[in-house]
């Protein structure tokens, strides 16, 4: 067992654990908190409850196992679960949430370049329990009969344990569940984190007033190196916009997984439509939460017709624009305590896999703050030291 959580008293206000960001992250860590210390003082502060750029709110909100690091296969299993039995595990009285999972799987295909790489990943996944096949070409077009093979050279297929559900859903969910265990939300922006020797003593809002804290949570999703900046801290994660295309399709194409072409692109059914993206061309910072709409005609669609020929008559119907908060080290979560600031504590830089993840996460952590180590899943590979060593924990399969 680690050290008891320490109470401060700061400006007549007290708090035990400020949690900065209200989105999946920050509410599934409360939740946590809560559940496996009933009574423990929380507060979530969220300067936006509507969520209206939340990457939780905007996100494709798919789940998959075919990482290339271990620690993640095993958080997203964990979360699959958590998943399946949602309704469950934050039912409030009768109401029992619904996330809609939708066991679907992914599909990563792959040319004469990309097969070994494929198939080294699929090994690293077998060999840690993830339930995916590996298909030649006649096993891929056997599957799924509206795809163009002629460039393939395989595909993984997850079989289970892959798909999407409601993004929105699972962080309401968490934000209810939360609230209903006493979690307090403060609707304010934090604009300052006051240390105190080797600890952040309080945190400051933006009307004036300050809390204080025996930890602070950095869960501000794409604003989360501006939160560490605070604590003179360098995070290296970048709000990075993409922008998700709603697409309709005449014909009916049966067994749609989620799809991850060698060009780039990914696809995915939504409800009767679907929805696709890709890398775009300019990666800057904190572009403007709009869509981009150019790359579609340009790129998207015709890669989308030789793939798939019946999106030759696709038609685009709308679409949204949501940020990464891109760990541009090594594209990995970042996790755990600060080195030199022990109460000050990351669950940051998910780049694009942060909302499935949400449930596996939320629960080490809170084992880790409340107990001094992680029990369920050990997830110190993600540790902040190895930023500060140059340690790259490097993820391959990063998709957008």
């Amino acid at each position: 067992m680690g050290p008891s959580i320490m109470r401060w008293q700061v400006g007549g206000q007290a708090s035990e654990i400020v949690i900065v960001g209200g989105g999946v992250m920050g509410s599934a860590l409360a939740y946590w908190l809560t559940r496996l210390e009933p009574g423990l003082p929380v507060t979530v502060v969220e300067r936006d409850p509507t969520y209206r750029a939340a990457s939780s709110a905007l996100s494709a909100a798919s789940i998959r196992q075919q990482y290339t690091t271990p620690v993640n296969i095993g958080i997203s299993q964990w979360s699959v679960k958590f998943l399946r039995e949602t309704a469950e595990h934050l039912a409030i009285d009768d109401d029992r949430p619904d996330v809609g999972l939708h066991e679907g799987g992914y599909l990563y295909l792959a040319g004469t370049s990309g097969a070994p790489v494929l198939a080294a990943a699929h090994a690293i996944q077998r060999a840690h329990g993830a339930d995916v096949a590996l298909l030649c070409p006649a096993e891929l077009r056997e599957r799924f009969p509206w795809l163009a093979t002629d460039d393939l050279v395989s595909g993984s297929l997850g079989l289970s344990g892959e798909g999407w559900f409601d993004g929105y859903g699972l962080l309401t969910a968490f934000a209810r569940k939360a609230r209903s265990q006493g979690v307090r939300y403060l609707r304010a922006e934090v604009v300052g984190l006051e240390r105190a020797g080797d600890r952040i003593g309080a945190v400051r809002l933006d009307d004036g007033s300050r809390l204080a804290c025996g930890s602070v949570v950095n869960a501000a999703g794409p604003w989360a190196r501006g939160v560490a900046a605070m604590a003179g801290i360098d995070l290296p994660v970048h709000a990075r916009r993409r922008t998700v295309f709603v697409i309709a399709c005449r014909e009916r194409l049966e067994r749609f997984p989620l799809l991850i072409d060698p060009t780039g692109f990914w696809i995915r059914p939504e409800g009767d439509r679907f929805i696709a993206g890709a890398v775009p061309h300019e990666d800057a910072d904190d572009l403007p939460l709009e869509p981009d709409y150019a790359p579609f005609e340009a790129e998207l669609w015709p890669a989308l017709a030789a793939r798939i020929p019946a999106f030759e008559a696709a038609r685009l119907e709308r679409a949204w624009a949501g940020y990464y908060e891109m760990n541009t080290f090594d594209h990995n979560a970042i996790v755990g305590p600060h080195p030199s600031l022990a109460n000050l504590y990351f669950v940051n830089g998910f780049s694009g896999h942060g909302l499935q993840q949400a449930p596996a996460v939320g629960l080490a952590l809170a084992e880790r703050i409340t107990t001094g180590r992680y029990a369920t899943i050990d997830l110190a590979p993600l540790g902040f030291e190895r930023i500060l060593e140059g340690r790259p924990l490097l993820e391959l399969n990063v998709i957008g």
